[in-house]
C-alpha cells in the first residue's frame, strides 16, 4: 500500500512539472513579445503588428499556409496519435490488466512496418511541402514586373534605408507603396543580422560585404512593425523599425515631399550613423550618394581592411577592432 501511495505520488509530481514547463513555454514567447513591443513602442516604431498569423501581404500569407500544413500533417502524424496511444498503452500493460506478458518475445512484422514506415511517411510529406514551398516563394524571385527597389543597410541600432529611384534616404522608417512588387537589396554595415517585417514576408540575413534580397508585396495600407530578429549587442530590442504602407499617389507625394528634407546623406554623414546608437525617431534625407550602398559593400574588401587597420596602427589607434566588432 505503501509503494503504492508513493507510486501515485511521484506520477503527480511528475505531471505537475510537465504543465509547469507547458506553462512557461507559453507564457515566455509573450513576455518576450511584450517586451520588445514596448522597446519598439520606445524607438518610434508602431508595434501593430499581429505576426505571420495576420498578413498583410502575399508571402506572409504564404507562409501562413506552410505553416498550416506542416502543423497538420504533424499533428495528424505524430501528436494525435501519440495522445491516443498513451492512455491505451496504460490501461491494456497496467498491472492486473489483460496485456499479455511475452518475454521472449522478438520480432513483429507489423510493429517494424509502423515504427519504420510512419517516420518516412512524415519525411516524405514534409519534404514535399517544404520543396515546393521553397522553391515557389524565392526570397530572389521578382512577384511582379517593375519591383520598387530598395537598398537596406542594417546598422547598430538601426536600419538605413536608400530609395535610388526616388533619390531620397530614411532611417528607421521603411515606405512602400500598395500592391506594386518590392525588391529589397540588403547588407550590413556592422555585424550579421535579420531583417523582417512579419506581416509582409519572412525574415532575411544581412552580412558586410555582402548582399542578399528579399521580395514582398503589401495588399493594404497600415503601418507595421520590422525589426532586427539577431542579437547584435544592447540596442538590439530597441532596433525596430516603421513600416508604412500607402496608396499609389500617397507613396508620390511622400516621395515628392522627401526632396525637400534639410539633410542630405553622403559618405561622412554614413560614418556617423555607423557609430553604435538609439534612434528614437525616423531621419529623412533628400538626397544620398548613388554609388553610396556599393561604397558600404566595398568597405569590407580585405585590402580596404587592411589598409584601414596599417593607418589606425600608424596613428597609434588600436581600439579599431574593438570599434568594427
Amino acid at each position: 500500500m505503501l509503494n503504492h501511495v508513493s507510486g501515485v505520488r511521484l506520477f503527480y509530481k511528475r505531471i505537475s512539472s510537465i504543465f509547469c514547463a507547458l506553462v512557461a513555454l507559453l507564457i515566455l514567447p509573450g513576455t518576450f513579445a511584450t517586451s520588445l513591443a514596448q522597446e519598439a513602442a520606445k524607438s518610434g516604431a508602431v508595434a501593430t503588428s499581429q505576426g505571420f498569423m495576420d498578413p498583410a501581404g502575399p508571402v506572409a500569407a504564404a507562409q501562413l499556409s506552410h505553416f498550416g500544413t506542416i502543423s497538420l500533417i504533424m499533428a495528424a502524424l505524430v501528436i494525435i496519435p501519440i495522445f491516443i496511444a498513451i492512455p491505451i498503452i496504460l490501461i491494456r500493460y497496467r498491472r492486473g490488466a489483460r496485456g499479455a506478458y511475452k518475454p521472449d518475445w522478438e520480432f513483429n512484422w507489423g510493429v517494424e512496418l509502423f515504427i519504420w514506415g510512419l517516420p518516412v511517411v512524415i519525411i516524405i510529406l514534409l519534404a514535399t511541402a517544404l520543396w515546393k514551398d521553397t522553391h515557389k516563394y524565392d526570397p530572389y524571385t521578382p512577384l511582379g514586373e517593375d519591383p520598387l527597389q530598395i537598398q537596406v543597410v542594417s546598422l547598430d541600432w538601426k536600419f538605413l534605408f536608400l530609395y535610388p529611384e526616388q533619390g531620397i534616404a530614411t532611417v528607421n522608417f521603411l515606405a512602400l507603396p500598395e500592391k506594386r512588387p518590392v525588391t529589397l537589396t540588403l547588407t550590413s554595415g556592422t555585424v550579421m543580422q535579420s531583417f523582417m517585417v512579419p506581416r509582409l514576408a519572412g525574415q532575411i540575413y544581412t552580412m558586410a560585404g555582402m548582399t542578399t534580397k528579399l521580395n514582398l508585396i503589401a495588399d493594404e495600407p497600415g503601418t507595421y512593425l520590422g525589426r532586427n530578429m539577431q542579437y547584435n549587442g544592447t540596442g538590439f530590442a530597441a532596433q525596430s523599425f516603421r513600416t508604412e504602407v500607402m496608396a499609389h499617389d500617397a507613396f508620390t507625394a511622400w516621395a515628392e515631399k522627401m526632396r525637400n528634407a534639410p539633410k542630405q546623406l553622403n559618405w561622412q554623414g554614413y560614418e556617423t550613423l555607423l557609430k553604435p546608437s538609439i534612434v528614437r525617431e525616423p531621419m529623412l534625407y533628400s538626397s544620398f550618394d548613388p554609388e553610396l550602398f556599393n561604397k558600404i559593400i566595398t568597405s569590407f574588401a580585405p585590402e580596404r581592411l587592411n589598409m584601414t587597420a596599417d593607418m589606425h596602427k600608424q596613428h597609434g589607434h588600436q581600439e579599431v577592432a574593438k570599434v568594427n566588432k
